[in-house]
């Protein structure tokens, strides 16, 4: 009854296209040819059969469980695919026990984790001492940057691919693959423009994975007529309606990064385009302003005080509007500051003092300058000699510690 019921089950399974068409060898593997191209370090090692421990990390859709796949099959390893977010250190010791099988019969073992920056420091510490002793190679696949996601000892042991998304070429030629799978595979030819194509590069953005995706739901959306299909944008707009921008926790910061360098090199375009980008992200817009205002006060500074002054105003806006509005009074104080003359001169001044204190010029001020409303001041000489600036305003004064007397923080 079991084999019944599975099979009825493997026969009702719907394969997704990008699953069908998952390169196989580093020959039908597109893309990353910074890494895995002839002659680059990993294409060599595979060739001479070596394996080594490894963390992909790169945006979705770019190609790392292929690649592992690939890597695992070019070495002829036993392949054991696991995922962080459904499995723990028992999963890792089941895989373990398999892998010791396979070392007893002269077969290596690549133990795939797949988003293993979930992985707890507990269950990334499990995985150290079988890195150690050979029985197994991991190859970990991230979004996120393995620095921040990846505990230390785990990171020493394995080196790091840095994957990037796919290009707009690249892109086209696996919409290209798809249609013609799904012409031959249901035995109906489609017809669609080259605009069709560049739609869907677009909407994928470097994800191979979500082009196969909209190709393939767009193939049976289509218009059917007389044996043919018939696609057009009009078809593939209703279809995929918009999609929300990439933003992971390492492109929080890139991208935060950008906006705020963008401000202080005086882009207003591209500063605007980073606004942009945080909003649609869903960025938490305290946060940006919060931003502005550190731009506002470090790069623009005394050049321009305004610039500070409306950079408030528009953390003020944004907590008594929230978006949308709130998106208007952010971009009026994002161009008002990106135009702004710069200075860094009050960012310079504080930084050089608190750096003099630091490193032990901790001096006390002079005896003039102390504090002396109280009873016994005047017994100990505090204040005594002080002039008042507003009635002497010429009367030369010193105000520095003595130790620092000639010290300068302001040109």
């Amino acid at each position: 009854m079991n084999n019944l019921f599975t099979e009825l089950e493997n026969q009702n399974k719907q394969i997704p296209l990008a699953e069908l068409l998952r390169p196989k060898s580093l020959d039908e593997f597109l893309g990353q040819e910074n890494v895995i191209s002839e002659n680059t370090p990993l294409f060599n090692l595979l060739k001479s059969g070596r394996l080594f421990s490894l963390i992909l990390w790169g945006p979705s859709g770019c190609g790392k469980t292929t690649l592992a796949r690939i890597i695992a099959n070019t070495v002829n390893a036993q392949f054991i695919e696991i995922s962080a977010v459904t499995s723990g250190v028992k999963d890792i010791k089941d895989a373990v026990e398999r892998a010791k099988e396979a070392w007893r019969n002269g077969q290596k073992t690549v133990l795939f984790i797949d988003e293993i920056h979930r992985y707890s420091k507990t269950q990334q510490d499990a995985l150290l001492p079988h890195l150690e002793n050979g029985t197994l190679f991991l190859i970990g696949s991230t979004t996120e940057n393995p620095s921040f996601q990846v505990v230390p000892a785990l990171l020493s042991r394995v080196q790091v691919i840095r994957l990037e998304n796919l290009s707009d070429e690249v892109i086209s030629k696996v919409v290209e693959k798809g249609f013609d799978y799904l012409e031959k595979d249901n035995n109906q030819n489609i017809e669609y423009t080259p605009e069709v194509v560049d739609f869907i590069v677009n909407l994928a953005r470097g994800d191979a994975r979500y082009a196969l995706n909209i190709v393939e739901n767009a193939f049976f959306a289509s218009n059917y007529k007389s044996g043919r299909r018939f696609l057009t944008i009009d078809i593939l707009e209703k279809l995929a309606q918009s999609r929300k921008t990439r933003y992971s926790q390492q492109e929080h910061y890139d991208c935060a990064s950008a906006f705020q360098k963008s401000l202080r090199g005086s882009d207003a375009n591209a500063a605007i385009y980073y606004l942009a980008k945080m909003i649609a992200s869903g960025e938490d817009p305290r946060f940006i302003a919060r931003r502005l205002i550190v731009t506002a006060a470090e790069d623009v500074g005394l050049a321009n005080p305004m610039a500070l002054s409306l950079a408030v105003s528009a953390y003020q806006a944004v907590e008594l509007l929230g978006f949308p509005e709130a998106r208007i009074p952010l971009a009026e104080a994002v161009i008002y500051v990106a135009n702004s003359k710069k200075s860094n001169s009050v960012i310079m001044a504080i930084d050089e003092a608190l750096a003099d204190i630091n490193s032990g010029k901790d001096f006390a001020p002079p005896m003039h300058l102390r504090d002396a409303h109280y009873k016994d001041a005047a017994k100990y000489g505090f204040g005594e000699g002080y002039i008042y600036s507003h009635i002497a305003k010429d009367a030369y004064q010193q105000f520095m510690p003595d130790e620092l007397i000639d010290r300068k923080y302001i040109s």
